[in-house]
């Protein structure tokens, strides 16, 4: 997959980003091309190898469609939620770390109904915010719209669920 200056683009586990340049580095007499991505959540920027794109699952912003699909599943019923909280963390981290929107949704719909029942630890609670931003950050992305507007959408979905959208910490 390859991508221009100025796309819009998803680095897993951080959410929304955009291409700023790119570039060719030299390492001895071999070659790399490289994306330079500045993801919006905190600014930072991250060298992308074009030889890794893949395995790193960068992607495009999910389409209209899968954002329907995702309010869809997060409206509707509860989700089972593994009870030991080592074996629920490896699945959630590797489900963040797929790219998969669905599956952040997954994680945060899991995390949310967990702490309903009882706090969540630090770093499940860092893993529940990382995922609320992915969501609203391709959400915003994909629909156009300001995030608070987002969060909107968010909530009308999981108040159908009984549960409620939690403010960044």
């Amino acid at each position: 997959m390859t991508f221009q200056i100025g796309d819009k683009v998803v680095y897993p586990n951080q959410g929304v980003g955009t291409i700023e340049n790119i570039s060719t580095r030299s390492f001895g007499s071999a070659f790399e091309r490289f994306y330079l991505l500045r993801l919006g959540y905190n600014s930072m920027t991250v060298l992308v190898p074009f030889s890794n794109v893949a395995n790193i699952g960068l992607r495009r912003v999910t389409k209209d469609r899968e954002i329907s699909r995702v309010l869809s599943y997060l409206a509707n019923g509860w989700c089972a939620v593994h009870p030991d909280w080592k074996v629920r963390f490896r699945e959630n981290t590797e489900k963040m770390q797929s790219g998969s929107l669905l599956q952040a949704a997954e994680v945060f719909k899991g995390l949310l109904q967990l702490h309903v029942d009882k706090p969540l630890s630090f770093r499940e609670k860092k893993m529940l915010d990382r995922a609320r931003h992915m969501l609203l950050s391709e959400i915003s992305m994909a629909r156009s719209v300001p995030e608070i507007h987002a969060a909107g959408m968010l909530q009308r979905a999981l108040g159908k669920a009984g549960l409620t959208l939690p403010a960044a910490s």
